[in-house]
């Protein structure tokens, strides 16, 4: 059984840039503030209220098969799984 009852926010983050730049409620949101400053990058959807990693394996989503996963390095470096899109110049390319 999936627990999806967590809510989620778009997080946009720059292309070359080192950290997130804006966080809204919805895509559509970020998809106007990109647009609005024509910019190029990543907006993708994250869940709220506990690590990517933790809730994938919770939900089914990511099933650990290697020594490494769920160390500490890969915790951290472990994309949402979620929806994501590309943006050039604030727009879909």
């Amino acid at each position: 059984m999936n627990d999806t009852s967590h809510e989620n926010v778009w997080i946009f983050h720059g292309q070359g840039a080192q950290f997130a730049s804006a966080v809204f409620t919805s895509e559509a949101d970020g998809r106007a503030w990109a647009a609005r400053h024509r910019a190029t990058g990543v907006l993708t959807e994250y869940p709220v209220g506990d690590g990517c990693y933790d809730i994938a394996v919770r939900e089914g989503r990511f099933r650990p098969s290697k020594d490494h996963h769920g160390t500490p390095d890969h915790v951290v470096r472990f994309g949402p799984g979620l929806d994501h899109v590309h943006l050039h110049d604030g727009d879909q390319p």
